[in-house]
């Protein structure tokens, strides 16, 4: 066999769609039409069939169809172009593996399963694939290519097995979603680690796009044996980008140096994954637009603008809903959001509705004073409202409740948490506020909207409020946010106790008291409309806690 000294390895970074294998091959064969000179394309993990694909994966039906188009993208590979190197499911005697498949010369040349399997947080692998066993190097034109998937490449024994095979370059196929810092640990404690254990040079590719509460960020790269990188892929978009390796005269194989893309900043990867998941949901989905109701607040004109990003001004449709209770500072707050979007604008007074439900209720409810009733039944009344215009018209409802609210249960179940979709489910008050002023000042690089500011200043300095009753503020039931995240980030994402906050200086009455909602809220949680997951522990698909649930860590 030729003693192959140059390989030029195409990497594809592009985005999917769960189901449509049809689609996700034609996808594929475009893109490798656009590398001719490459000898070699790399695709993200699963892009056959769509990642992740949850039960969906179970469906005998689906890895039949994935055989079959398999067989037409290693058919159309006749051609002498690029060899493919496909991410499928693989169903041996109705066990199912998460593997790639090496398509040349119009034949699958060569497969190999996946070994470590994630079942934590968002990963639920072990419910769906069984592991394959420690794969050996594939021999591509006389070069031995390991090719670790995902998980592989965390942990060191895949790798460190397939040195001990002969592989010569790791190329890795990711679905790795966003996480805030994410990028970062891929390249430190993983890329690197696995370099340096193992003296073979890597390529880490990753999709983009987004996957219900999933976004997938690319941020793929090239690192070399020495440990430096010699590409790094941008974020957040789709990048067909060609490779060309060289062999050393002591074996090493090498990559030249290509172009290097700066990541996104926070806060910018936070709204930039707004962004994709937003559009990606609502297109992927079939809407026609979003309808949201405009109230004057910092989280709806957020929501605002994350969706005119998304999708362009005119798929956005805001609706002011006032009540007595509403002040004029946020009808024009409103109405200056909705001008600086461009967005349409409508009003639809709530106060007809709320007097029917008043004489409806007066004689059931005699002898019994205004409260938290006659505050979450105005809520309801304008989700009704979007919903009916959503009904009408077709355009989904988002929602404009923030983590923090979520957390404590500061959302009126079937009113303000009714929707088909939330880009501030995972963000906390104190995240909007960052996110709010960063979009004021700046363009996103993958945005539609404006340039210059997309809210009044006043929105972002006035104090939050619900508006359902005569001067109410947030902070007239919750503690201040400055306060209320961070002993929200430690019970949520750190799992930390009443005593481990108390010792970091907080108040205890406050901490228990915050526990305390946070749990009792867990059934309102299960019916809220999915989001964008930016952190470690969103709700949802990451903390799954049970709703009958007596444990208390005072």
């Amino acid at each position: 066999m030729t003693n192959i000294t140059s390989l030029t390895i195409a990497l594809a970074q592009i985005t999917q769609s769960v189901g449509d294998l049809r689609g996700n091959a034609d996808q594929m064969l475009h893109w490798r039409s656009q590398a001719p000179e490459a000898d070699l394309i790399l695709f993200p993990e699963l892009q056959l069939i769509g990642y992740p694909p949850e039960d969906l994966v179970l469906k005998p039906a689906l890895a039949e169809r994935a055989g079959d188009e398999l067989l037409r993208l290693a058919a159309a590979t006749k051609d002498g172009g690029p060899a493919m190197l496909v991410g499928t499911v693989i169903a041996n005697r109705g066990i199912l593996f998460n593997a790639v498949a090496l398509l040349d010369g119009g034949e699958i040349k060569a497969l190999r399963q996946k070994r470590e399997l994630p079942n934590y947080g968002t990963f639920d692998e072990k419910r769906l694939f069984a592991p394959g066993p420690l794969p050996e190097p594939i021999e591509f034109r006389g070069v031995k290519i390991g090719v670790p998937i995902c998980e592989d490449v965390w942990y060191p024994f895949v790798c460190a097995h397939l040195k001990a095979q002969g592989a010569e370059i790791l190329l890795t196929p990711n679905g790795s979603p966003y996480e805030i810092g994410k990028d970062d640990r891929r390249i430190s404690q993983v890329a690197l680690a696995r370099v340096q254990e193992t003296g073979l040079p890597i390529a880490y590719l990753n999709r983009v796009g987004g996957q219900d509460e999933l976004v997938f960020d690319g941020a793929s790269f090239v690192m070399n044996a020495d440990g430096s990188i010699a590409h790094q892929m941008a974020d957040w978009r789709e990048e067909l980008r060609l490779t060309r390796w060289e062999k050393a005269e002591r074996g090493i194989w090498n990559c030249a140096p290509g172009a290097t893309a700066e990541f996104a900043d926070y806060p910018e990867d936070v709204y930039s994954a707004m962004v994709v998941g937003l559009r990606d949901y609502v297109e992927r989905n079939r809407f026609p637009g979003v309808v949201l109701g405009l109230s004057g607040g910092i989280d709806s004109a957020l929501s605002a603008a994350v969706a005119v990003d998304a999708l362009g001004a005119d798929k956005v449709w805001c609706v002011m809903m006032p009540s007595r209770f509403t002040s004029q500072e946020s009808l024009d707050d409103a109405e200056g959001c909705a001008r600086m979007l461009g967005v349409r604008l409508d009003t639809v007074a709530i106060e007809p509705a709320v007097t029917a439900f008043d004489g409806m209720l007066a004689e059931l409810f005699a002898g019994k004073d205004r409260d938290i009733t006659e505050e979450n039944i105005q809520s309801r009344i304008r989700g009704v409202t979007l919903m009916a215009i959503s009904n009408k018209f077709g355009h989904m409802v988002l929602t404009t409740g923030n983590k923090s609210e979520m957390a404590v249960g500061y959302a009126t179940i079937y009113g303000d948490m009714a929707g088909g979709y939330s880009v501030l489910k995972d963000a906390y008050k104190t995240t909007v506020f960052d996110l709010s002023r960063w979009r004021n000042d700046h363009r996103p690089a993958i945005g539609l909207g404006p340039d210059g500011p997309v809210m009044p200043e006043r929105v972002m300095t006035k104090p939050p409020s619900a508006e359902l009753r005569d001067n109410q503020k947030d902070e007239d039931s919750l503690p201040p946010y400055e306060v209320l995240d961070p002993i929200l980030h430690g019970l949520i994402e750190s799992e930390l106790s009443v005593d481990d906050l108390v010792a970091r200086g907080f108040d205890r009455a406050t901490v228990i008291r915050i526990e305390h909602l946070l749990y009792i809220a867990e059934y309102k949680r299960r019916q809220a409309p999915p989001g964008v997951k930016l952190g470690n522990r969103n709700f949802g698909r990451d903390r799954r806690y049970p709703i009958t649930n007596a444990f208390r860590t005072l």
